[in-house]
């Protein structure tokens, strides 16, 4: 049972025995759908959109204070301070590449992490260091306590959950030990935030980042919440209309925050989704949220683990509760190849491949990639109990389809289910990808 409404929850698609059947969405940490809460907001507030912050007319100033609003309750939603400051991006990586221009140190972080929270440290100037993660969540820890005493740091990026596993870091417990070294701490809320609700207040954190198509908001918005003083002076990420206070020819003043980096007509639409979203989950009650995922989490690892050859990914047996998200291989079947199945034969959408988490998945020694499936709030019993009949029956040889590799992808050598997509649709894409594919 859904825990909210969601668009498309009854979406059918078609099967390779000629049937159709309910589409059972196992694929929501990448990206989730919307909220239908979402959605109606955004159909309200269409006819009231127009230009923000520089036009006069009445339109212009309802979605002048519909964007600052909108900022506000993305704020609150993750327990901003109140000299904290909220810079709408278009997503996580966006976010963690803007904020990857103001840090004004050395940066630390773990190898666990997706390239969101890795890449982007390379453009800082005084450079990054990477640590392995550990066998135990507690060795882990101790790494990052070596490193911190070894070397300066200014930050430390950390993931709230891993996309891979859904284990999380205690943050409070990291943000006490990098504070006392003098590191600020970023937490990458992209996994977290959908799972569990977080404080930045509460936890000390200086720094999280979020993706509205994570929070069931998926209309290009996503934001970077945090202290303002570096922000402030940093470099502006976007230069353009919006961000400067005073331009001359060859001199330039610029806004501070969150002005300064948002140059150009902002997602006005985009950020009212995510605020709806934020507003939405926010009204859960977390321990309604725990239930539901804990339930549906623990009932597909039971499932999937009584299943001879079929291996369910841990990175720490020290690790605190894992968010919804479950990562596993099929001894003799290549990733890919499971995902593909599942798709054509019992109408699941799951994610195979490296989960743009490479470094990990190479120590891990999975350098062929992995099957994940995300649970959401959307999730039931009902999907659960598809996945692990669908995994048992490939593993039975109950395969009708003839499944090829083709340019990296794994696919059927013949479909013939018809095309129901949205209108003007001519075909279905490859499901191979530079992030994500095992290649």
């Amino acid at each position: 049972m859904s825990l909210l409404p969601l668009v498309g929850s009854n979406t059918q698609v078609p099967l390779l025995d000629g049937t159709t059947t309910t589409y059972a969405n196992l694929d929501v940490a990448a990206s989730a759908p919307a909220l239908q809460s979402v959605a109606d907001r955004v159909a309200e507030v269409l006819p009231w959109y127009a230009s923000v912050h520089r036009g006069a007319g009445y339109l212009s100033q309802v979605s002048t204070a519909l964007y600052e609003e909108s900022r506000a309750t993305i704020g609150a939603y993750v327990g901003a301070r109140e000299d904290d400051v909220t810079v709408i991006t278009r997503n996580t990586t966006d976010s963690v590449n803007l904020l990857a221009g103001c840090v004004p140190g050395r940066v630390l972080v773990l190898d666990i992490e997706h390239h969101a929270n890795l890449l982007p440290w390379r453009r800082v100037e005084a450079g990054v260091t990477v640590v392995a993660g550990q066998n135990t969540l507690a060795g882990t820890i101790d790494a990052l306590a070596g490193e911190l005493a070894r070397g300066t740091f200014a930050l430390v990026a950390i993931t709230g959950a891993s996309n891979v596993t859904g284990e999380a870091l205690p943050v409070g417990e990291i943000v006490t030990l990098a504070h006392a070294h003098g590191a600020r701490v970023l937490v990458d809320g992209a996994q977290l935030l959908a799972h569990r609700h977080f404080s930045l207040a509460a936890t000390g954190a200086d720094y999280v980042v979020l993706s509205g198509h994570k929070l069931y908001a998926p209309y290009g918005a996503g934001a970077l919440v945090g202290r303002r003083d570096w922000l402030d002076v940093g470099t502006p990420y976007l230069a353009g209309g919006g961000a400067v206070d005073d331009v001359e020819v060859g001199e330039t003043t610029w806004q501070p925050a969150p002005a300064r980096h948002e140059g150009g007509t902002p997602n006005v639409i985009g950020a009212a989704a995510l605020a709806a979203a934020c507003t939405t989950l926010g009204g859960l009650e977390p321990a309604e949220l725990d239930r539901h995922e804990a339930s549906l989490r623990g009932r597909l690892v039971a499932g999937l683990s009584e299943l001879e050859g079929v291996d369910v990914l841990r990175l720490w047996p020290d690790s605190e509760e894992p968010v919804g998200v479950v990562t596993f291989t099929v001894d003799g079947i290549e990733p890919g190849r499971v995902a593909a199945y599942l798709s054509a034969e019992h109408g699941l959408g799951v994610r195979d491949g490296r989960f743009c988490a490479q470094p990990l998945l190479k120590r891990l020694g999975l350098t062929g990639g992995a099957v994940r499936a995300s649970i959401g709030i959307g999730t039931s019993v009902a999907d659960v109990d598809r996945l692990v009949a669908g995994v048992r029956a490939l593993l039975a040889g109950d395969v009708r389809g003839d499944y090829v590799l083709v340019d990296g992808a794994w696919t059927l050598a013949e479909d013939p289910r018809p095309l129901v997509g949205p209108a003007g649709l001519t075909r279905l894409a490859d499901t191979a990808g530079s992030c994500g594919a095992a290649v």
